[in-house]
């Protein structure tokens, strides 16, 4: 069987689709990348620098969970509560309850932050929905997020135990695992900030790749998954993985 030589040969997978469009998929779709992980700066200020598209978003999302918070707040009833009031008290209650079951009710003090950040994330992570960029894609964006995760999670062990309780916390069981637990502290931020934006990152990649090799009608079940879904779960494991964090330090 004569067989054909061609620049197909030598690639395999998606770059190979790619090629067979006459090798400029694969430059596009690094470029898009580049360009989606790059933060645009979007004016600049004086004293502080450049004002990135990520920090704008951020702006915006918070104005609109404070605006959103007065509107549903400013008329709480004792007597006669409204619809709105009965389904803010029971997603209050929910979360109430969640996160009390894991961090316990020593802890309690720290579930308002927690879903605070839970509804921050979900909503940064919704938020290409209606056309903007969602901030964690920027890997500057997830690593504040995750150390301030990981101030909470070491105030939590400071209050519970005291300073010297919490640093002798570092020396046991012996002495010698020291040096593993100071690492301790460095690894749990950076998995949180890492499997945030690795995942966010992960998910346009994929949805790249589907847009080329299968433009039509397929994304879009894919897109579904990948904008709303996921962009939820990933909100939902680092605020989960933030409350075990608490449980353990403080214990």
């Amino acid at each position: 069987m004569r067989k054909t030589q061609g620049r197909g040969d030598f690639v395999k997978g998606v770059p190979y689709l790619f090629a067979l469009k006459g090798g400029r998929g694969t430059e596009d779709f690094a470029s898009k990348l580049t360009e989606e992980l790059t933060p645009k700066v979007v004016f600049e200020l004086p004293l502080v620098g450049g004002i990135t598209e990520s920090v704008v978003v951020m702006w915006i999302i918070m104005a609109a969970m404070v605006a959103v918070s007065i509107l549903l707040t400013r008329n709480l009833r004792v007597e006669n509560p409204g619809k709105v009031q009965l389904l803010l008290e029971s997603g209050m209650g929910w979360a109430d309850n969640f996160f009390t079951g894991i961090i316990g009710k020593e802890n309690r003090k720290f579930v308002p932050w927690l879903t605070s950040m839970l509804v921050f994330l979900g909503v940064a992570n919704l938020i290409p929905l209606i056309g903007f960029k969602p901030p964690t894609k920027d890997l500057n964006v997830t690593a504040a997020l995750a150390i301030l995760s990981m101030c909470v999670i070491e105030y939590s062990g400071i209050r519970q135990h005291g300073v010297k309780g919490w640093l002798k916390n570092f020396t046991q069981p012996v002495a010698i695992v020291t040096p593993i637990m100071l690492m301790e502290v460095v690894i749990r931020p950076l998995s949180l900030c890492m499997r945030l934006f690795g995942n966010m990152v992960a998910g346009f990649i994929i949805m790249e790749l589907v847009k080329t090799v299968v433009p039509m009608i397929i994304p879009i079940p894919v897109s579904f998954y990948f904008d709303i879904f996921d962009g939820l779960l990933q909100a939902y494991v680092f605020v989960f993985l933030t409350a075990l964090f608490i449980k353990e330090e403080s214990e």
